[in-house]
């Protein structure tokens, strides 16, 4: 099999290890991820993405919003 058809993220580095991506590191591309996933039973979540760090926080009503 060559790297092109594997779909495994790379491996997790010491300090990924308790992080979402770890917590998401067997959910293939593509798949929905549930938000309880992320929020890992807190009401919100830092994300850094592109270098920019944005806030996904759930509200009282079940909504998400997502703040840079």
């Amino acid at each position: 099999m060559s790297a092109a058809t594997n779909n495994a993220p790379p491996p997790l580095a010491p300090a990924e290890r308790g992080t979402a991506r770890e917590a998401t590191a067997c959910i293939p591309p593509g798949v929905p991820l549930d938000s309880a996933t992320l929020l890992q039973g807190g009401k919100a979540v830092t994300i850094r993405h592109n270098g920019e760090f944005y806030r996904l926080q759930a509200t009282r009503q079940g909504k998400l919003i997502l703040t840079k």
